[in-house]
């Protein structure tokens, strides 16, 4: 019999994970489900990268999204690579995402409409004696800078880039990015409920000169069981609970 954490069943796709340091969190979910990937019927979008794919989750969704988008998925992990490999193949999606295998860094490819990561972003933590949750969670194999150099090379002029990030470290990649020339236009803060603080920050970046619009999603009602109204609407198409 399998393991119920081994896998991750959504309407439309099962994300295997039993080879991955990086398991299907609620975060990375809300991340799939609000970020524009140019999925509005006015939208020219129709390229979309998904920088660090680990099991494929991001790049998925994306596809689900919109049924015209062209998704590539780069991750650097040999395990996490086969994952998201078979993962896309076992998908109905299989024909628009395609999955490199390699550093973020040395990727080649003509400018994307959207980019999404969820980076990792430990930087003082103790790390892991497992190589392959070193990689997922800190920033040793792919710090801010060389993020930043990576997405001011691929994304379009007119392109947003997505990220999701704790708190502290959403506002210095903030900061970082506005040397190269991107700036926040939208911050989702993702809290628990309302008497929890933010935990992550999802932030849109642009080339534009726009001041960034806040908004908080709160997950679970006072609670603490109950999905809130908000995060029901938002995961209703993946979600197969809602």
């Amino acid at each position: 019999m399998a393991n119920p954490g081994s896998f991750f069943s959504f309407k439309q796709f099962t994300i295997q994970q039993d080879r991955t340091a990086m398991k299907v969190c609620t975060d990375a979910c809300v991340l799939g489900a609000y970020a524009d990937v140019g999925s509005g019927a006015e939208s020219r979008a129709e390229r979309v990268l998904d920088i660090g794919t680990g099991t494929g989750l991001l790049a998925l969704m994306a596809a689900q999204r919109k049924p015209t988008t062209q998704v590539d998925a780069v991750e650097i992990d040999d395990e996490a690579f086969r994952q998201a490999v078979d993962n896309v193949a076992h998908s109905p999606f299989a024909g628009r995402v395609r999955v490199w295998h390699g550093p973020i860094q040395s990727f080649d490819g003509e400018p994307y409409d959207r980019i999404l990561t969820n980076p990792p972003f430990y930087t003082n933590h103790l790390r892991s004696p497992d190589a392959a949750v070193n990689r997922a969670l800190h920033t040793g194999e792919l710090p801010f800078t060389d993020l930043l150099t990576a997405v001011s090379r691929l994304l379009r002029r007119d392109g947003q880039w997505w990220v999701l990030l704790p708190p502290y470290e959403a506002g210095l990649l903030s900061k970082m990015a506005q040397t190269y020339g991107l700036r926040p236009f939208r911050r989702l803060y993702l809290r628990h409920n309302t008497h929890k603080p933010p935990f992550r920050v999802i932030t849109g970046f642009g080339y534009g000169p726009e001041t960034a619009t806040d908004e908080t999603l709160f997950i679970y009602e006072i609670d603490n069981r109950t999905y809130t109204p908000a995060f029901r609407a938002l995961l209703q198409d993946f979600y197969l609970i809602f």
